[in-house]
């Protein structure tokens, strides 16, 4: 321990009952009452309760907790709330573009099985998700906040110059590579700096998740409407070209924003992530310049976070311990830990199979909505482009008042983030049941614009909601297997499109149906997180 601070920590020794004071066995910190030191939180003011992780983790964590509410929401976590909605937006910005670009690219290269283009995409996203999300939880969550956001846009651009099927399909995977780390990594570095009044903010970053699917609609209208072979006519690439100005663009306005996060604002480390690593004077020093920033002091001392600590305990933050830890990652400790006691295990079961489900069954249906919408036009007797991608911007825009109405209804007592994420999940699927019944294209449109709400607003709720069940030190990991969960029946949706047939309404009853499943899955869920503050 550095010496300017052991003073202090004698001090505090003096006052507070250290746990773990009358037994040198650190083994004992497992029956530790944490009640004892002055810094920790209320059990009910946590989502997961004591007991469920490691002790003096969730003793620091509480502490840190703390500090964070004194300081309170200020202008260091609303910069951070813009810069992380930029992660948001590319999470759905570059999945529009490629369902937006689908129909372009199948009649330009005539592809023998056309969903090879999502399942491209869903391969790259799956990658990125298990390499970002468990990386985060090693080298920190910094590095990768900036990194994919360069990467998903230098590739976006680059696949422009795409001359055949399986080149474009080849650089899709690699911007999807990219865009599979940002959730997992902006969602946990995000709610680490929240102060548990402000976790809502979570649900409310999902208006960056519509705001970025109208964006790509909007600028897609005239490019792809106006520079797109018509459905089922000879298509050339002189003919064609909207699709390769559409990719540039995206990848133009995903790198202002990988430039606006490098050069124009500065990002700390997680105090928890530091926490976690046995790093407390950075973390303590962190706490102190958010302090700073936002115009405030804080009480917070190394002291503190050492009275968590039993006597003897000694946190291993050498190089071979750090070492040692990062193989642990390939032994899968940190995803064992996540299944310790029955609740937690239960948890984290339940959701992996709900971001399984809704994987599977989201873009089986929303990877393919803009060519849906241009086989209906056709059997309608309207075949224009300029109207497919006019009812596509209408779609996307119906999603922005979905993701208000989610972080609305996350923070109602009587619902919280379970009911409402349920509701949204089962008012999906009745949504995606009715759009077979349709008998023209006006009610199609309509019933694509419920989807479009309830799909938003289930999805706003569930990316804020999982990072609250996982404590920080090993909330990347969780994060990642469920992200992975996700991408990894994502990759089956295209299989099913291939062999089901697009142009029959089967891919849209299995993806209802995993819907009502998935529903179902949430109400049994244990752990209600509305109005406590995330470990």
């Amino acid at each position: 321990m550095a010496t300017k601070h052991s003073n202090d920590i004698e001090d505090v020794e003096k006052k507070v009952v250290v746990p773990g004071r009358n037994s040198p066995d650190v083994d004992q910190i497992n029956k530790v009452n944490y009640d004892e030191t002055r810094s920790v939180s209320d059990d009910g003011l946590a989502t997961l309760p004591k007991g469920t992780f490691d002790p003096v983790y969730e003793a620091k964590a509480r502490v840190l907790n703390d500090a964070i509410q004194e300081i309170g929401m200020g202008w260091y976590q609303w910069q951070l709330f813009v810069v992380v909605g930029f992660g948001w937006a590319c999470d759905q910005l570059w999945p529009t573009a490629g369902g937006l670009t689908y129909v372009a690219l199948v009649n330009e290269f005539r592809p023998a099985k056309g969903p090879t283009w999502q399942l491209a995409g869903n391969i790259g996203i799956l990658f990125g998700a298990l390499f970002w999300g468990f990386s985060s939880d090693i080298i920190g969550r910094r590095y990768a906040f900036n990194i994919t956001l360069a990467i998903t846009g230098i590739f976006g651009m680059v696949a422009a110059s795409s001359t055949n099927w399986v080149m474009v399909c080849s650089f899709k995977a690699l911007w999807y590579f990219g865009v599979g780390g940002n959730l997992p990594v902006d969602s946990a570095l995000f709610i680490e700096f929240l102060p548990k009044s402000h976790q809502f903010l979570l649900t409310v970053l999902s208006v960056d998740w519509s705001l970025a699917s109208l964006l790509a609609n909007l600028v897609a209208w005239p490019i792809l409407g106006n520079y797109t072979c018509p459905q089922k006519a000879a298509c050339v690439r002189k003919d064609n070209m909207g699709w390769r100005y559409f990719l540039i663009a995206m990848g133009g306005v995903t790198f202002i924003m990988f430039t606006i996060r490098f050069f124009f604002f500065t990002i700390f480390e997680s105090p928890k992530f530091l926490m976690g690593k046995g790093k407390d004077e950075e973390a303590v020093r962190v706490v102190h310049e958010v302090a700073r920033r936002n115009g405030k002091t804080s009480n917070l001392t190394v002291a503190d976070l050492k009275a968590c600590e039993p006597e003897g305990y000694v946190a291993e933050t050498d190089a071979v311990a750090i070492a040692k830890r990062r193989l642990e990652v390939i032994k899968f400790t940190r995803v064992r830990d996540l299944f310790h006691g029955r609740k937690l295990a239960w948890s984290t079961s339940l959701l992996i199979l709900i971001w399984g489900f809704i994987g599977l069954a989201y873009p089986l249906y929303n990877g393919f909505v803009t060519y849906l919408l241009a086989q209906k036009g056709a059997n309608f007797g309207k075949t224009s482009p300029s109207i497919t991608y006019r009812n596509s911007t209408i779609i996307a825009a119906m999603g922005i008042p979905g993701a208000l109405i989610g972080a609305f209804l996350t923070e109602q007592p009587r619902i919280g983030r379970k009911g409402a994420l349920a509701f949204a999940i089962l008012t999906s699927g009745v949504f995606l049941f009715l759009t077979t019944t349709a008998k023209n294209l006006n009610a199609y449109l309509g019933f694509n614009c419920g989807w479009s709400v309830f799909s938003t607003m289930m999805y706003s709720i569930l990316y804020s909601f999982t990072p609250e069940l996982f404590p920080t030190s090993h909330r990347g990991t969780g994060n990642a297997l469920t992200a992975s969960s996700n991408r990894l029946f994502s990759v089956f949706s295209p299989v099913i499109a291939m062999y089901a047939n697009l142009n029959t309404p089967v891919p849209v009853y299995v993806a209802g149906a995993l819907f009502f499943a998935a529903g179902i899955l949430v109400i049994l869920l244990p752990f209600e997180s509305r109005g406590k503050a995330a470990l």
